[in-house]
């Protein structure tokens, strides 16, 4: 909402575009048998790349507010991986964690960092190439709470507020190489 005090307030409109783009990961973990059938894990990851930048506008009863741009800076994920074992080399596996990322918001010329945190899921399969080497897909969900950012100035004599609450979702699906030691 846009506040003029003792004036009144209106809201704020968003238009938002998806950010899209390659991801990298960085994950370290232990898996130990709980019975020959169930393994459970626990493990990090973390994602240093920034993703592609996206747009976004806002507007107050018409008048445009300007556009911006935003992009994740950098995440990470702690989890635990409950697993089966799927044949001799084979595993089939979950992930049910705490994350966070932090999101660059630029608006003209100034650019504030927001954290976001929430879970995530992931659903995944490694398969053991030869020795301890290992490939495997997964894809994850991640979703952020929602993140209220406020602000007041003076306009003209008059005290101005706004209050934005944003959240956020990302999906990822994940191949790669991992070794097992």
């Amino acid at each position: 909402n846009f506040t003029v005090v003792g004036v009144g307030s209106a809201p704020i409109n968003t238009s938002i575009s998806n950010s899209n783009g390659f991801t990298g990961v960085v994950t370290i973990g232990y898996m130990g048998a709980i019975t020959k059938d169930f393994l459970l894990g626990i493990g990090a990851e973390y994602s240093p790349i920034a993703g592609q930048k996206a747009n976004y506008s806002g507007s107050v009863l018409g008048t445009s507010l300007g556009n911006g741009q935003y992009n994740k800076e950098n995440s990470y994920n702690i989890f635990l991986s409950p697993a089966t074992p799927i044949g001799t080399d084979g595993l089939l596996y979950g992930k049910v964690g705490y994350t966070g990322a932090t999101v660059k918001d630029t608006f003209g010329s100034s650019s504030t960092n927001t954290n976001y945190t929430g879970y995530s899921l992931g659903l995944g399969y490694k398969q053991i190439i030869t020795g301890g080497l290992y490939g495997f897909g997964e894809f994850n969900y991640m979703s952020y709470g929602n993140q209220t950012a406020s602000s007041t100035g003076t306009v003209a004599g008059y005290t101005v507020t706004s209050s934005v609450t944003s959240n956020a979702n990302a999906y990822n699906l994940l191949v790669g190489l991992g070794y097992k030691f």
